[in-house]
């Protein structure tokens, strides 16, 4: 499962490149073989970790926005892509209240956009949309959602993923089927890793407050979220984009999260962090007014276990230990290319001995 030979010679288009999971991701099918056109919007963060990684240099980059439909169209077939992967959106739930339309406009006909792409090309094989596992309508309970329960995001963030789920399985069932176009939806837990450098997320927080030699700040300790490294979801997206591509009846919805020991409240993730980044760093409660967040959410992955063999590599130890251990060598100054290439041969040997 951590093979990404099929992508040698492949022609990617990758929405949201300039991200920090979609910077891991080109990284990844670069140093495959892969031919990548990107699609995004200017990296969103200063420091990013596109810039950092140097890796704009192997792909072909193109800033665009994803509901500019005649833009997107122009660029998408003349890359006359074989598998496209979707990661372009508005991925905080906090900026969804600032600006709800803008999100909505994102990442609902952002994704309607880029399936009228698919739509109208001869070349994919294969589509993957990365939502979130912040889709399902959260009634708080203590067990994982699965696959099958109603979509029914809360903010409108996580509501404007629920609404590109259901416009992916409309283009796949009234269109791309019948055009043999692999169609699957990739449903993925909070992650956490170097290079992340958004606000109004818990480790780059904490990554601030430690380089600054402050306490950090927790604003709800004890929500629960299902916390995993940004490896384990973008293997698994490669895998699903892969393995449908031979298999179309493999196409479908999939959780990706981590094993239920990795599923823990912000509190106990902080905890780890000031461990794994000693000089006495500690944290307190602050709470301030805020939009409504979610208090427990967990996913159920059985059917990607059952149907890929999929199993997650580092459990939340490590992965916290991988991204201090990134953001020291960022402090540091170090070529950041080589740690992320070195992370990902740890990460790729880790699950062949597993």
């Amino acid at each position: 499962m951590r093979d990404v030979s099929f992508y040698k010679n492949k022609r990617v288009f990758l929405t949201g490149h300039t991200g920090f999971k979609g910077s891991w991701l080109a990284k990844i099918l670069v140093d495959a073989g892969a031919e990548v056109t990107g699609y995004s919007l200017a990296a969103p963060t200063e420091p990013a970790l596109f810039a950092l990684s140097g890796i704009e240099r192997e792909m072909h980059s193109v800033i665009g926005d994803v509901r500019d439909a005649e833009h997107l169209s122009h660029v998408f077939h003349a890359a006359r892509p074989e598998v496209v992967l979707h990661l372009a959106a508005q991925p905080i739930v906090r900026e969804s209240y600032r600006d709800p339309r803008g999100t909505y406009e994102t990442n609902v006909m952002g994704t309607v956009n880029l399936l009228e792409c698919v739509r109208q090309s001869d070349t994919v094989a294969s589509f993957l949309n990365v939502t979130t596992d912040k889709v399902y309508e959260n009634k708080e309970w203590c067990w994982g959602y699965r696959e099958s329960e109603p979509l029914d995001g809360y903010d409108p963030y996580s509501n404007s993923k629920s609404c590109s789920e259901l416009v992916t399985h409309s283009y796949a069932k009234s269109f791309l089927a019948e055009q043999g176009v692999a169609v699957s939806t990739a449903r993925a837990g909070n992650v956490i890793g170097g290079g992340d450098f958004a606000q109004d997320r818990i480790v780059p927080d904490c990554i601030r407050a430690a380089i600054a030699g402050e306490m950090i700040e927790v604003r709800n300790p004890n929500s629960t979220r299902p916390y995993q490294h940004v490896l384990e979801p973008l293997y698994a997206y490669l895998m699903i984009a892969a393995r449908q591509a031979a298999e179309p009846a493999l196409a479908g919805w999939y959780n990706v999260g981590p094993d239920e020991c990795d599923c823990l409240t912000t509190g106990d993730l902080v905890d780890l962090f000031c461990k794994a980044w000693g000089d006495g760093l500690t944290w307190e409660t602050h709470m301030a007014n805020g939009p409504h967040e979610a208090n427990f959410l967990k996913l159920d992955c059985s059917k990607i276990k059952r149907v890929f063999q999929w199993q997650p590599t580092w459990h939340i130890g490590e992965a916290i230990e991988k991204t201090v251990a990134w953001a020291k060598a960022w402090q540091a100054e170090e070529d950041i290319a080589a740690v992320m290439e070195a992370q990902i041969r740890e990460f790729v040997h880790a699950g062949v001995k597993g």
